[in-house]
């Protein structure tokens, strides 16, 4: 009896996927999250840009916004929204198996928290 030839790209659980064609798996849905995280990438790069090529003279207006004395009534309200929003969408998500958001949604928490956080203890401190 002959043994099969093994198709290198089929495992006992099923055919593996790259990351370069899961995108079309679920065609329309996955093709908006693909598009929407190409944007954020984009403006990302942008705002990074942008703050490297800020001269040394002075600082923009939104920054004095920001760092002016009513800085720790803007990051209170941003920690307040955070701690609902993120209060509520953890309970939203199902927290069963691997592929449930829950643990992106906590990670994404857990950066923005922490910045958010590190803000409201700056503006603080820092007057």
């Amino acid at each position: 009896m002959r043994p099969h030839p093994v198709d290198p790209g089929r495992t006992p659980e099923g055919s593996r996927v790259t990351i370069f064609t899961i995108w079309f798996q679920n065609f329309p849905n996955n093709l908006v999250i693909l598009i929407l995280a190409a944007a954020i990438s984009v403006v990302f790069v942008a705002i990074f840009a942008k703050s490297a090529m800020v001269a040394e003279g002075g600082r923009q207006g939104w920054v004095k916004r920001v760092t002016g004395p009513n800085a720790k009534l803007l990051f209170a309200g941003m920690a307040v929204v955070w701690a609902i929003v993120f209060g509520v969408g953890l309970q939203l998500v199902p927290h069963e198996g691997a592929s449930s958001p829950y643990g992106g949604l906590g990670l994404i928490a857990l950066f923005s928290g922490f910045f958010i956080m590190m803000g409201l203890i700056w503006s603080v401190i820092g007057e």
